[in-house]
């Protein structure tokens, strides 16, 4: 049998752009209306300049979008690095906003060397170490991260605390103490936000809500006139840079340069030497890999194509592009997983897409920079709010728990981590719960890390995989790897009936990889399951085989 999507894949390269032109050009003017108040709001969110985010994008879409593997992705800063950014500023600068801003350039540049050696030498296959469930509770500690932080902006007061429990803490006192006009503009926004996610009409939802959030902000600025407000709120730390060309504007709104060559700043490498410059590095390069990986795996499913990203090539490209980033004052960028979502829907064929989103983005900056620093803050602190607030929304609690109480665990104990620590250790926290629930479970040491498969082709087109002993998170990259140099359109039988222990991270990865080997032309059937106990009702649960 035939895959029927494969006659009429668009082209790529320049025979793809003259072909697709017209839909790669509306969807990257859209998705650039989309990205670019996320990238302000993002880059200050991140204790950087709000340039930052401007440049890391159009790295994103005029370099990365050249010399990636995927089609459809759009490349650029994310809110899930904030929380990383952020707390590598502060340590690495000790108090000093241009020295913190500064240091972590240096570490993104490091970062970004280990982030293209990583997919040179094909390891992005490594994302598979990390269970479902830490993965869920990072993300999830990142949004309740953001939306603590974020509050306080919109309400238009800054904290005095420093540390995350006294900013979480200070909450009440920012809502006792908030800005009117402020917070009639941020709660505006995060009502439109709202408003504008249960809206299902295809023609209204072209008009991308974090535009309307911004024209919305436009007006109401000019009506309470914060040009001229300066009760309550705060500079932003890295408004006090100190460098001359920067814009020192009212307090309330983004501080831009007048020049767009004046928004660029230079790494300093002098703490190269010392500890927490490469504990900055290593997360920085963890969480950003992890992360695009995810997020260019989760886009493959929204492509209308299906076409499979090359995700070894797809981190290399990245990591290039954040080695320019960081060299010139942006931040890390990944496979941002909105901003793709947005560009699948609204037609985007190929990765000119992507260029032409970075294209509009350098337009607008070298042209407008004025109608960029007339944004209140409070709009932007709206968007990172109603992002926080999907990253940790009660329904990825729900959908956690569904799979089974034991994810549920590892979930909370994951986000516990990361609020108690840092991200980093969080998540070792979480990986090593989960390692010892598999003991307590009876996988043995050394299968711990080392799966037993066979692997054996009955007929021509037919291949049988029997898997023996457990199958987890740590063991399956072996044969993650062996599916992925599978031939297509063959006929795929996995046989699980003397596997010991399935958890749900394998369950998972096996059902997707047998849809996606359907889809493409083939037949993948899952047998053995009959004398498995599941642990909850959820048909990816992790199972344990029934001892007779």
């Amino acid at each position: 049998m035939s895959n029927p999507v494969s006659v009429s894949l668009p082209k790529t390269g320049v025979p793809g752009l003259i072909e697709n032109w017209r839909s790669d050009l509306l969807s990257g003017f859209l998705v650039f209306l989309i990205a670019l108040p996320l990238c302000l709001g993002i880059a200050m969110a991140s204790g950087f300049p709000p340039m930052a985010g401007i440049i890391t994008a159009i790295i994103g879409g005029l370099v990365v979008s050249r010399l990636n593997g995927s089609f459809v992705t759009i490349n650029g800063p994310a809110a899930g690095l904030i929380v990383v950014i952020v707390d590598a500023v502060q340590s690495l600068g000790e108090g000093d906003a241009m020295a913190g801003y500064r240091f972590t350039l240096a570490a993104i540049v490091f970062a970004s060397v280990l982030q293209i050696l990583l997919g040179v030498f094909k390891a992005g296959k490594l994302s598979a170490f990390f269970p479902s469930s830490v993965v869920h509770g990072m993300l999830a500690t990142i949004g309740i991260i953001i939306m603590a932080k974020q509050i306080h902006t919109l309400l238009g007061v800054k904290p005095a605390a420093k540390s995350l429990f006294g900013i979480i803490g200070e909450i009440p006192h920012s809502i006792v103490e908030f800005n009117p006009e402020v917070t009639i503009i941020g709660l505006s926004g995060l009502a439109l936000l709202i408003l504008w996610s249960f809206i299902k009409n295809k023609t209204l939802k072209m008009i991308p809500a974090p535009l309307l959030v911004v024209l919305l902000g436009l007006c109401l600025e000019r009506v309470f006139d914060l040009d001229h407000v300066h009760n309550y709120m705060f500079l932003p730390d890295f408004q006090f840079l100190p460098h001359h060309e920067f814009t020192l504007g009212p307090a309330f709104l983004v501080s831009v340069p007048e020049h767009f060559m004046s928004g660029f700043y230079f790494p300093d490498f002098s703490k190269v030497p010392t500890l927490e410059f490469w504990e900055a590095v290593v997360t920085i390069w963890l969480v950003g890999s992890l992360e695009s990986l995810l997020s260019a795996s989760a886009v493959d499913k929204l492509d209308v194509y299906k076409r499979n990203s090359n995700l070894n090539k797809d981190l290399t490209a990245v990591g290039i592009g954040n080695f320019f980033s960081g060299m010139i004052g942006g931040l890390p960028m990944i496979a941002e997983i909105v901003r793709s979502s947005a560009n699948v829907n609204n037609g985007a064929k190929t990765g000119w897409a992507n260029f032409f989103h970075g294209a509009f983005l350098l337009i607008f900056v070298a042209f407008f920079p004025t109608l960029i620093h007339e944004i209140p803050l409070a709009c932007l602190a709206a968007l990172l709010v109603f992002t926080g607030f999907r990253l940790a929304s009660p329904k990825e609690f729900g959908k956690t728990m569904a799979v089974g109480l034991d994810n549920f665990i590892l979930f909370v104990v994951t986000i516990i981590g990361i609020l108690a620590t840092d991200l980093l250790v969080g998540v070792l926290i979480g990986i090593a719960v989960k390692l010892l629930m598999h003991i307590a479970r009876g996988v043995k040491l050394g299968n711990l890390f080392s799966m037993a498969y066979h692997v054996k082709q009955t007929e021509d087109n037919t291949y049988h995989i029997a898997i023996s002993g457990a199958a987890v998170f740590s063991n399956f990259i072996t044969l993650k790897s062996m599916l992925s140099e599978l031939p297509k359109k063959k006929a795929v039988f996995f046989d699980l009936s003397e596997a010991e222990l399935i958890d749900h991270t394998v369950m998972e990865f096996i059902h997707d990889f047998s849809n996606e080997y359907t889809h493409n032309g083939g037949t993948c059937t899952i047998v053995g399951l009959d004398d498995h106990k599941p642990y909850s009702d959820h048909p990816l649960a992790a199972r344990k085989k029934n001892l007779v």
